[in-house]
């Protein structure tokens, strides 16, 4: 019941900080200030705050437990004050309440659990990182050479407590076709619309090979296009935006590499740094979770996995349907069940 109560205190308290994304500083010392105050010692870099539990030995593996303290701004529907976190018909509501501040305190109240345990078998990091909802640089990545070898990891999001065991990674590709402009009346030039839409119907209607069995197919779709400066001239370029969701099967270069030998327009993307993941269905941590009752599934969303090189497991407080809404909130309940969850899951473990 501590755990609890101390679990919801510091929620309400990260509510009513605004941590928007590259704004956390303040929940940041928040959550040192939680630990040290109980005598833990913190490390920091940036706005990311982590913790070792207390008989850390090097000889051991090690299970990150992960969850971020920035949210996205307020959506424009709020009716409630999004930093103001009120308690109603068993809700708390406020922003970052269900995503992922409650996945947050209840895995921070799991490792308190375990942290003066003398004879685990894996040691405990428990990381409160910065930036996950812009993907930042200066999030879970910039830490991850500090924090060491990992031999998994638990990423609090909201999964209403069942286990996402996969899920798709992003890439965003700007593509770019050439061809020569000329005046339209005379048919002159080479048009690079009409060159683009070859392109453009590959990217349409090809299916990749591996199929996964949690996260179904690749998708590409192209979701911007320009080209012309007017009326009566042949453009010599034009250039499109291609939304790619990978999955478990390939990694974004991987995918790359088969756009690049199937196209004729220049492809260069973004970033190719949002990989899938995923962990395997026979990972103990899996079988734990599957013995205690929750199912598996693949998830459409994005978090901080991946960034992560190591298995992880996506597995939280809430529901994730809410994350981004107006009037954000979490059930009290919830918060109460996932901290004895994320307990009762580790204990099989360790």
């Amino acid at each position: 019941m501590q755990l609890f109560n101390e679990a919801l205190d510091l929620l309400k308290q990260l509510i009513a900080i605004p941590s928007l994304s590259k704004e956390e500083d303040k929940t940041a010392d928040l959550i040192q200030s939680f630990f040290e105050n109980k005598g833990i010692s913190t490390q920091r870099k940036g706005n990311n705050i982590w913790v070792k539990n207390l008989h850390f030995d090097d000889s051991k593996p090690t299970i990150l437990l992960n969850s971020h303290h920035d949210t996205v701004k307020p959506n424009v529907g709020y009716t409630k004050d999004p930093f103001s976190p009120e308690v109603e018909d068993g809700k708390l509501y406020g922003l970052g309440s269900n995503d992922a501040g409650a996945s947050l305190v209840s895995l921070m109240a799991c490792f308190l659990n375990f942290y003066n345990e003398p004879n685990l078998k894996y040691n405990l990091i428990l990381a409160a990182t910065a930036e996950e909802e812009i993907s930042g640089k200066n999030g879970v990545e910039s830490i991850l050479e500090e924090l060491g070898d990992i031999d998994f990891a638990i990423v609090g999001e909201p999964t209403l407590l069942d286990l996402a065991i996969a899920e798709k990674g992003l890439m965003v590709l700007d593509c770019v076709t050439t061809g020569k402009s000329g005046h339209a009346a005379r048919n002159e030039g080479e048009n690079a619309i009409y060159k683009a839409m070859k392109d453009l119907e590959w990217f349409r209607t090809y299916t990749f090979d591996e199929v996964s069995k949690t996260l179904g197919p690749v998708r590409m779709s192209v979701t911007m296009i320009n080209a012309g400066q007017q009326h009566n001239v042949v453009p010599d370029e034009c250039k499109f935006v291609v939304d790619v969701r990978s999955t478990d099967c390939y990694s974004n270069t991987q995918i790359l590499e088969i756009i690049r030998a199937h196209v004729k327009s220049k492809v260069e993307p973004r970033s190719t740094r949002l990989n899938p993941s995923s962990i395997p269905m026979d990972h103990p941590i899996v079988q734990a979770g599957i013995a205690l009752g929750r199912r598996t599934y693949g998830s459409p969303t994005m978090s901080d996995q991946a960034l992560m090189p190591y298995p992880s497991l996506k597995l939280g407080v809430g529901d994730s349907a809410r994350s981004h809404t107006a009037d954000e909130f979490v059930f009290i309940h919830e918060i109460e069940e996932g901290i004895e969850f994320y307990i009762q899951l580790l204990k099989q473990v360790l």
